[in-house]
Order: structure tokens, then sequence, then C-alpha cells
């Protein structure tokens, strides 16, 4: 089995990765960033015996350059992504706003463009965010030009990726495909609460003392990569499901949930998916 992990050099994405070489999955670590990716690549290997860790370089933000050479794929992982915190708005090179342009129209230029290269029975599963589980989309300022606010702006961002992989979902089930669409969520995941992976991540004592009040409800990055690595693995997911951490959505062992309620509006993840297009230029299963 090989998959492709969008930012598997950090943070979830990186034990997402780990944790799919430990099951003998041959993983390959797409990052815009190859020193990172190689960093994280030689750590799987040094922490997994046999494992297959390469990696290939993948800038989410830049649609034109989203042309990799991977080979063959049984599945990928769509985790990579950006979070702003603060003003000002920043653009794509494309001339999108950074994170919806990032973390949802780049994923669907990606998967545009690697759908040839997956097998019949591939599955692409989506690493969306808790949250997005309030969030709405806005079609008449769908990238915030006329109202930014950076954390509604990434709520957003991931509630498209979310409404894609749905949308994605039904017109393979309407193509007749084998190929699925899977939903994903890290849940609460902190990094004080995650293990070190010099030089992917290090965490101090000091660090893991402040974060312990926290593991009642939330948990570390490691954890929160299991629902991903759960919907490419278990012979029992099917397309168009959701899975999260089975304690309140937030921490511990993943279980299969209920869409959220935005999750629901079908029309909307149609409206997303003709404005994509329009904004990409491409047509997944065109």
């Amino acid at each position: 089995m090989r998959v492709l992990v969008t930012g598997g050099n950090a943070g979830i994405g990186y034990f997402v990765a780990e944790q799919l070489a430990s099951a003998g999955v041959e993983v390959v670590i797409g990052s815009r960033d190859p020193v990172k990716a190689r960093a994280a690549a030689a750590s799987i290997r040094s922490r997994v015996a046999g494992a297959k860790a390469g990696c290939v370089r993948l800038d989410l933000a830049d649609l034109g350059s989203l042309e990799p050479d991977v080979g063959e794929l049984d599945a990928v992982v769509c985790n990579a992504g950006v979070a702003l915190d603060a003003p000002p708005r920043r653009e794509t090179p494309d001339g999108h706003e950074l994170m919806f342009g990032t973390n949802h129209l780049g994923h669907f230029a990606l998967i545009a463009r690697l759908l040839p290269a997956l097998t019949p029975a591939a599955r692409i599963v989506t690493t969306g965010s808790f949250a997005a589980k309030s969030a709405s989309l806005d079609f008449l300022d769908l990238q915030s030009e006329r109202d930014y606010q950076p954390k509604r702006a990434y709520e957003r961002s991931k509630l498209a990726q979310l409404l894609f992989a749905l949308e994605l979902d039904r017109r393979l089930r309407a193509a007749g495909s084998r190929r699925v669409s899977v939903l994903a969520h890290p849940g609460g995941a902190l990094d004080s609460l995650t293990p070190s992976r010099p030089p992917v991540h290090t965490r101090t004592a000091g660090a893991w003392l402040r974060g312990l009040p926290a593991r009642v409800v939330l948990h570390g990055k490691d954890a929160g990569a299991r629902p991903a690595v759960r919907a490419v693995l278990d012979p029992d997911v099917e397309g168009g499901q959701l899975w999260g951490p089975r304690v309140f959505g937030l921490r511990g062992r993943p279980r299969l949930e209920r869409r959220w309620a935005n999750l629901a509006d079908d029309a909307a993840a149609a409206r997303l998916w003709k404005e994509s297009v329009a904004l990409t230029g491409l047509e997944p299963l065109g």
C-alpha cells in the first residue's frame, strides 16, 4: 500500500505518516519544504524498522505547481494547511485568500490532478478541524475580501475542505467508481501533549507540565492523527463517513461520528464545487 500525506513533515501529518509506516504502508510526504520533508522521512525510518518513507515537493498555495510525480497511490491524506491568527489578509501566488487558497483550493486542485494516479479502490481522506463545526460559508464573500477575520476565515476554509470531500464522494458514487472519499478530524490536539520527535517536534518538560491539565479534554497530535489513519486502513470504512475522537469529539480513540449539521447542506457542497472549478480551472472527474 502506498499513501501520500500532504503536510506530512510536521504536526498531525507527521504522525499520520509515522503511524501508517508502522502498519507497513509506504508513505510519501508531501511538503513545500524539502529539507523538513527529508528530516521527517528520516525520523520515521529511524523509529520504524524497515519503514518506506519518501518525500515530494508540494506547495498547495501554488496551484500551478501541483503536478507531483508520485506514481500510483492507494490513498491520499489531505492534511496540510495553514492557519493565521492575526491580520493582515494574505494571498497565494494565484491571488486567493491564503487559508482558503491553500487548505481548500490547493487540495481541490491536487485531487483533480492526482485522480489518474489513484488505484481503482483508492481512498481520499480529508483532515478537517473541529473548529469548522460551527462555521458557515458566505458565497458572497467566499474569500473574505470584504470582511476578513482570521479565525473565521480558517474555520470556513476547513469547512470547505469537508464539503468538498462529501461532494467528491457523491460524484464518485454517481460515476460508479470504487474510490471513496472519507472525512476525519483530530479533535483538540496540542503540541504540549505531543511526544517529541526531534528534529520534527521537541517537547520540553516545562511544556509537558503546563499541558497536563488539558489532558482531561484534549490530547496530543499523535492521538489526533488516529482518525485519519483509521480512515485509510480500516477495511470497513465507507465513503462519506466522518471519523473523529470518541470523547466529545475532542480526545480519545477514533470513532464514527454523525455528520455535523453544517455538513448536511448538499446544495452548498455542490455550489462550492462549481465555484472551486471556476477558481482553479480544474474539474475533478471532469
